[in-house]
């Protein structure tokens, strides 16, 4: 009787010792499961955090893109303006001159006179002998135009002297002829006008006596 007792003892000892061992696997491995899952969830919420910041930079990369590409918009509106501009004031201009062209007439004749051709000698403004010859022509072939026919005579002179002098020389040149017309020719006074451009707009270089001379001229051009 006692060793059945003894025996019923040591069998309930070894179930509690085999439930005791059960449960501690158990907790075992409902730990190593926890850190499993710990794990996992730390590797996604690593790969979650970055993929919100790659999400932030590429946002930031997107901003940037935009505002390079509002910039180059803003730039190309700018040269279109730009360009528009210049178009108007090359139309506008185009305009004037035609205006322009319409107010003063169309070119029916232009004679030049130099020294080589019989016009003036250097700082000279009275006319030579062969300057009226070619004046007395031009208005024979003049006398055919309409009578709405306006004389520009432009004085020029050689690059020796004073700038100054030179414009000034440059407009009696012009008034000789001017009065020649008119005394000679009895041409109105108010279809004449005079310029002198002096030694800005040379017809040949400067550096030889042979260029001076064809710079000391009057040009006259007959508009109609």
């Amino acid at each position: 009787m006692r060793k059945t007792r003894t025996t019923v003892k040591m069998m309930a000892l070894a179930a509690v010792i085999v439930l005791v061992a059960s449960a501690c696997a158990t907790r075992g491995f409902v730990r190593t499961e926890d850190a499993v899952v710990d794990a996992k969830v730390d590797t996604l919420a690593g790969t979650v955090e970055e993929t919100q910041e790659r999400t932030l930079q590429n946002g930031e990369r997107i901003d940037q893109v935009d505002q390079r590409a509002q910039a180059a918009n803003m730039a190309a509106q700018t040269s279109q303006a730009a360009a528009d501009a210049a178009q108007m004031s090359a139309d506008e201009a185009g305009g004037r001159v035609g205006a322009v062209e319409t107010v003063i007439g169309t070119l029916i004749s232009q004679v030049t006179i130099n020294e080589a051709q019989g016009g003036f000698g250097s700082s000279q403004s009275e006319l030579p002998d062969a300057a009226r010859a070619r004046l007395d022509q031009l208005v024979v072939q003049i006398q055919g135009a309409s009578e709405s026919a306006f004389i520009e005579i432009e004085g020029h002179t050689d690059n020796l002297g004073d700038e100054s002098f030179n414009m000034q020389l440059g407009l009696r040149r012009a008034e000789a002829v001017k009065s020649y017309l008119y005394e000679q020719h009895n041409v109105p006074l108010h279809k004449m006008n005079t310029i002198s451009y002096g030694e800005s707009r040379p017809a040949a270089p400067n550096d030889t006596s042979d260029g001076r001379a064809q710079n000391r001229r009057i040009v006259i051009k007959v508009r109609g």
